[in-house]
């Protein structure tokens, strides 16, 4: 399902124009982006956690030259799933 699909299913269950749909959808990753700018977790129960974690600067191998190189300590975006979700994907199976 691409963006526009998701545009589309959740205009026709909200019972909203595409184009409402479609900027739900743009503030809803606004700020979730946002909050995880500022460090923020964002929990939506049973569905997805929106978090950071904090990778340690490391050493590693360039893999064309082996040679080591010095990997930055940076922040990286995480996404768990929640209980619903991952029975919903576990169905069918």
């Amino acid at each position: 399902m691409n963006r526009a699909d998701l545009v589309s299913a959740v205009a026709e269950r909200a019972g909203l124009t595409n184009a409402d749909a479609d900027a739900a959808l743009k503030a809803f990753a606004d700020v979730v982006g946002e909050a995880t700018r500022r460090r923020e977790k964002v929990s939506i129960i049973g569905f997805l956690t929106f978090d950071t974690t904090h990778r340690s600067a490391r050493t590693g191998r360039n893999p064309q030259t082996g040679e080591e190189i010095q990997i930055a300590a940076t922040w990286a975006p995480k996404v768990s799933a929640g209980a619903a979700l991952k029975q919903a994907a576990a169905e069918n199976n």
